[in-house]
């Protein structure tokens, strides 16, 4: 009888041993889904912002919030597939201001639901042209989006002659487009649960990390790596486009300044900090969205709390730094088979 008492006693010490606590059981969720700690993050944000200030959660900042956050996310979700490719395109944030141009110019012999795809092919002929600089003629796609960016940037003001142009109003089509409270972040939403099942359910996103991951060995398994690159480039720009059609619908008026590196910045930023590397082979669509969603309620609620743009920057500065260390070292876990 003792020898069985001492035998389940022992028995539940090796059980309590070998079973993990909560902690380690929550420190297995971080690295296994990065999205969960980004996720806290923003969780955590928002109680501390509504704390000091009951402005915050109002219906009024949150529709703020959200227009703020749709336009990144949206570019960041074509960023996020580059990345992964290793890749990356600067010329995204103009391609957002030429879109609208693009669309104002068709518009004034074309109908407007043809005026706006005019405006988004012309946005994926801009990112054929980066990818085949890139994939074809190898130029680093650092320098040869970055001949882009200054390029779109001469020409989105020639076409306008560098003054605002009004958009076009009033019909169902621009209001589904921006121009309706909630649109820009109903589409915003509705693009990464397609970009999430397209990168991580289907053979185009198996291929993307597999270029990413390993480019030879992919192109070996027969895997077209240049098809899979100059198609993300393509589709990056593009969204970069959708994303400029939606905020110019909004606002109204089309920029020929409008994007440019902030937006793109704050986009590579965000999927950064959602779990992306810039090294390519890993990345999450779903991460790059919660990580915009940190920067917008980190830049609304230090604008509420009267903190100056400057502070801002040095703090976007140091969550950076510290996701990119994040990502090494939650990769080296992996490498060694405890991630």
């Amino acid at each position: 009888m003792a020898k069985q008492a001492v035998g389940g006693g022992v028995g539940a010490s090796e059980s309590a041993r070998s079973s993990p606590g909560l902690g380690s059981r929550v420190s297995e969720l971080m690295l296994r889904q990065r999205e969960a700690s980004i996720f806290l993050v923003a969780i955590a944000l928002a109680v501390y912002f509504q704390s000091s200030n009951s402005a915050f959660l109002s219906s009024g900042n949150i529709r703020s919030l959200s227009e703020f956050t749709y336009a990144t996310a949206i570019i960041s979700t074509g960023l996020v597939m580059l990345l992964i490719c290793g890749e990356i395109d600067l010329s995204v944030g103009q391609a957002y201001g030429f879109a609208p141009i693009a669309m104002y110019l068709a518009d004034q012999t074309l109908v407007l639901p043809v005026a706006i795809v005019v405006g988004l092919l012309a946005t994926a002929v801009i990112g054929l042209i980066n990818g085949v600089a890139t994939v074809y003629l190898r130029v680093p796609s650092f320098i040869a989006t970055l001949g882009m960016f200054f390029f779109l940037g001469g020409v989105n003001v020639i076409l306008t002659d560098g003054f605002p142009k009004t958009a076009p109003s009033g019909s169902f089509l621009t209001e589904i487009l921006g121009g309706a409270d909630w649109s820009g972040i109903a589409w915003c939403l509705v693009i990464v649960l397609f970009m999430h099942i397209l990168l991580n359910r289907t053979r185009w996103g198996l291929h993307t990390f597999a270029t990413g991951g390993n480019p030879v060995g992919a192109s070996e398994a027969g895997v077209k790596t240049a098809r899979i690159k100059v198609g993300n480039f393509m589709l990056c720009s593009a969204l970069g486009g959708f994303a400029g059609l939606l905020d110019a619908l909004r606002i109204g008026s089309i920029d020929p300044l409008a994007g440019g590196p902030n937006i793109m910045f704050f986009a590579v930023s965000a999927a950064v900090i959602g779990g992306t590397a810039l090294a390519g082979g890993t990345g999450t669509v779903i991460g790059a969205f919660l990580g915009t969603v940190v920067l917008s309620i980190m830049q609304n609620g230090f604008s509420l709390q009267g903190v100056s743009a400057y502070t801002f920057n040095v703090i976007l500065g140091i969550a950076i730094l510290t996701a990119m260390t994040l990502n090494v070292y939650v990769g080296s876990l992996r490498r060694s088979g405890r991630g």
